[in-house]
């Protein structure tokens, strides 16, 4: 818009400078011509009375220093001879009135004059082409030095004046992608003309309602699970009724149930700024839980693969929740394919910030369908595929998955940390 703006001012600009110039320079060259023309006919006509009235001797003397920078200025005389500057017009010098002849390098001026004695003089005054156009060079290097200089202050405020109009909605546009990158917490200063102004102030109530409404439904979601601590309580009471050998099995998984809904609660309490804003060192958080789970692919022969990325990569999802996501690809491949399986894990730079965790295996892969809904098909990783999803998405990134006959890849794609 910016460059629109100024290349539709210069347009403007040039149009008016030419419709200006143009005129003037045409102007110019007229009237310098016309001056060397009134002063060469001021010079013809004080010539008049003297050729007219004056013996010979004294017209050839009045001659006398009359020519000069190009300019000739001749008499011929009743019988042919020519006194001063010969006459460049030769025997066509005898015209019966005043004439004005045109040539390539000048313009002659004629005028005939009748004497005393009966015969006719005739004078001419030759006028170069240099003088008839003298000054119209240097006048016209000032008029498009003039325009040049307009034309410039003309583009340097149409730049200012763009960029002004322009600044406020790119302001407007990079707030509206750290919206859509989920960084809620981005305002934008009005700014600009009234209705930039006004879309400012629009897009930061905009802003403040979604979050109030994610608070909302976060609230509303903890509620809910907190509801069901009381149906919990009763059948932990249930369960320690039962006999020993029974009761201990069933109360572990009453105490793995509750420590589920207490993290439901607690990640639905989580302030959304908390959620979107935390970031972690990619890097350590896929090394840690790799070797987690390193001890049971040991017990289960299972060949493990790892390259993670030299130094710390910094991206936009919390430890907790790149370790759930790493936790279920990792769990799939040992749930869903054949002890012996191996695997691979690898951590990389992503392109623009951020990083890329790949996990594959070396299993029997996924049914198509598995890949399109997010879901375990059988044989190969599947499980958790939603929950990885939804961390790369929420990170501004993607999750990018390939199955094959020799293996499952999936690749979680991680966006940098807000700011970056």
């Amino acid at each position: 818009m910016r460059q629109r703006i100024t290349l539709l001012v210069a347009a403007t600009t040039s149009v008016v400078l030419l419709a200006f110039l143009l005129p003037a320079a045409l102007l110019v060259s007229r009237v310098a011509e016309a001056r060397a023309m009134d002063t060469a006919q001021a010079q013809l006509q004080l010539l008049v009375p003297t050729v007219g009235f004056d013996e010979r001797d004294e017209v050839a003397a009045a001659l006398v220093g009359a020519s000069g920078n190009g300019r000739s200025v001749g008499v011929r005389w009743t019988d042919g001879a020519w006194l001063g500057a010969e006459g460049r017009l030769g025997d066509d010098a005898s015209p019966d009135s005043a004439a004005v002849v045109p040539a390539d390098d000048g313009t002659y001026l004629l005028q005939p004059v009748r004497r005393g004695d009966g015969g006719t003089a005739v004078i001419e005054v030759f006028v170069p082409e240099g003088e008839l156009r003298a000054g119209v060079a240097r006048t016209w290097l000032v008029l498009a030095g003039l325009g040049a200089i307009l034309l410039v202050l003309a583009l340097v405020v149409a730049d200012r004046l763009a960029r002004s109009l322009t600044r406020p909605i790119t302001d407007l546009a990079g707030t509206a992608h750290r919206l859509g990158s989920g960084d809620l917490a981005a305002r934008v200063t009005p700014a600009g003309p009234d209705e930039v102004r006004d879309v400012g102030t629009a897009l930061n109530r905009l802003a403040g309602r979604i979050g109030e409404l994610l608070a909302a439904e976060r609230e509303a979601a903890a509620d809910l699970a907190h509801r069901l601590r009381t149906p919990l309580t009763a059948l932990r009471l249930d369960v320690e009724a039962l006999p020993p050998g029974e009761r201990e099995r069933l109360v572990d998984d009453v105490d793995a149930l509750s420590r589920g809904i207490d993290e439901v609660i607690s990640e639905a309490r989580r302030t959304v700024r908390e959620g979107l804003g935390a970031g972690c060192d990619a890097s350590a958080v896929v090394g840690e839980r790799v070797r987690f789970w390193s001890v049971l692919a040991e017990e289960e022969h299972r060949a493990v693969t790892v390259a993670l990325a030299e130094g710390p990569l910094a991206v936009r999802v919390a430890a907790a929740d790149l370790g759930a996501a790493v936790d279920a690809l990792l769990g799939n491949v040992f749930a869903h394919t054949p002890e012996g399986t191996g695997f691979r894990v690898a951590v990389r730079p992503r392109n623009g910030g951020g990083a890329e965790v790949t996990v594959a295996d070396e299993g029997p892969g996924l049914p198509p369908s598995a890949l399109d809904r997010g879901h375990s098909g059988a044989g190969s990783t599947g499980l958790g595929l939603d929950i990885a999803r939804r961390t790369a998405e929420g990170s501004g990134g993607a999750l990018r998955a390939t199955s094959s006959p020799a293996g499952t890849e999936v690749t979680l794609e991680l966006g940098p940390p807000a700011g970056q």
